[in-house]
């Protein structure tokens, strides 16, 4: 037995499934979890001594890699400074000027905990400011487990033996409006029916929670369209896109505005972070300006804001941006010989589909799209490539990531491993 194993057998006994985040417990690929001790760059070792290349980067915020330098460096600053002081400070306000003075359409920020915070509170702002109830979203979208969000999303939930979580209350539920990703008739269709019931429509502008679902510039805009003259507000959730698809994320390369924007991962440096946005009129809004309250005890801690700041500061020129789409790109060369195997990315996310029925066609831009036998042919993979030095997430449908730290070499392996098993 690993050491993985006894700690797992431990774990059982004091967390719900030994694990405290779901997708964390190996349920979609089975068997037990690898414990890990320690990371430097693009390397993750687990308590049993064993090294793997590393491309869940805690599912996405440490696009510069493990212990990075300079995160490392503020981070360490912040401990001896003090780690939470519970007034106002001067490290959030130069974080958040940081991030308003290079993305026009963040006028007004406050910083929380959790995407899902993030998207809580900018649901409470949408509901203030327009005085609706009703919130759209779109089947395949995860926004964190707010309780309306929680109706056909995906990360965790993709893989659950049910598709909505248990405990969900029958007005929330009733609140909450689900249409199609890719689809305008029925985008057109359901505001037509509800549109001034509306408070706000969201949408990740990069779907990144249930596979890679890129949607078309079109469909984005219908989306926009639809709800402005319907009177509701946008909100963008880029808590994985943000600061990954260039500095300004997923809206700053589509060429759109939403009223809202949600943030987390990168903007902490890979501490626990989260954010929201928008226009200074909305944000306004928020205690103790406005009357929409929303407070958290450890919210804009200091540890978070320095490194988060530390990591931004690296990215803020761009030209980082372009190696980790080059390395994308290098894999996509890898495999392209991958027997059915299908690559979906965007710069530095991928995300590949499996079937034994041939490749999946692309692009895939809906959960509808997926083989029936992606997860399964997925599970079969994993673990041979975990013995092979290589850490996925552990879900068929959760992305991978690039970090700064990555090699050619080392993406060239992976490619190499992943056609190899495809091949036996």
């Amino acid at each position: 037995m690993s050491h993985s194993d006894e700690l797992f057998a431990r774990a059982r006994s004091v967390a719900p499934g030994g694990v405290h985040s779901p997708v964390r417990g190996f349920r979609g690929v089975g068997g037990t979890p690898r414990f890990m001790r320690s990371a430097q760059g693009a390397t993750i070792t687990d308590v049993d001594g064993h090294s793997y290349v590393d491309f869940c980067l805690a599912f996405g915020p440490l696009i510069l890699g493990h212990t990075h330098p300079a995160v490392a460096a503020a981070a360490s600053a912040a401990l001896v400074d003090g780690w939470s002081f519970g007034t106002a400070e001067p490290y959030s306000l130069e974080l958040a000027e940081f991030i308003s003075s290079r993305i026009p359409w963040v006028e007004s920020l406050r910083f929380v905990n959790s995407g899902t915070e993030a998207v809580m509170s900018a649901l409470r702002v949408a509901r203030a400011a327009t005085g609706r109830n009703c919130i759209l979203k779109f089947e395949g979208c995860y926004h964190g487990h707010v309780d309306s969000m929680l109706l056909r999303s995906g990360s965790g939930l993709a893989e659950a033996p049910v598709p909505d979580s248990a405990g969900l209350a029958s007005d929330v539920i009733a609140s909450t409006l689900v249409t199609p990703l890719d689809d305008e008739a029925a985008l057109a269709d359901v505001f037509a029916r509800r549109g001034a019931e509306i408070a706000a429509v969201i949408i990740e502008p990069l779907p990144a929670n249930y596979g890679l679902l890129p949607q078309r510039d079109a469909f984005l805009q219908a989306v926009v369209r639809e709800a402005r003259a319907a009177g509701a507000l946008v909100i963008f959730d880029e808590v994985i896109s943000g600061f990954r698809i260039g500095f300004q994320g997923y809206a700053g390369r589509c060429g759109l505005r939403p009223d809202l924007v949600t943030y987390g991962k990168i903007i902490g440096g890979g501490f626990p972070v989260g954010a929201y946005g928008g226009r200074r009129d909305l944000m306004e809004l928020v205690a103790p300006a406005g009357p929409v309250y929303q407070a958290g005890t450890l919210s804009a801690n200091p540890l978070a804001m320095r490194a988060g700041l530390a990591a931004l500061q690296q990215l803020a020129d761009g030209s980082l941006y372009a190696r980790l789409d080059a390395l994308g790109q290098r894999l996509e060369r890898g495999l392209r010989n991958a027997r059915g195997l299908s690559l979906q990315r965007c710069e530095s996310i991928f995300w590949f589909c499996l079937s034994d029925e041939g490749a999946p066609a692309l692009p895939m831009r809906t959960p509808a799209a997926f083989p029936a036998d992606a997860g399964n042919c997925f599970s079969r993979l994993y673990h041979p490539l975990l013995e092979r030095g290589f850490y996925l997430s552990p879900s068929a449908f959760e992305v991978g990531f690039f970090a700064a730290s990555h090699t050619e070499d080392q993406v060239d392996r992976l490619a190499e491993a992943i056609c190899e098993l495809r091949a036996g």
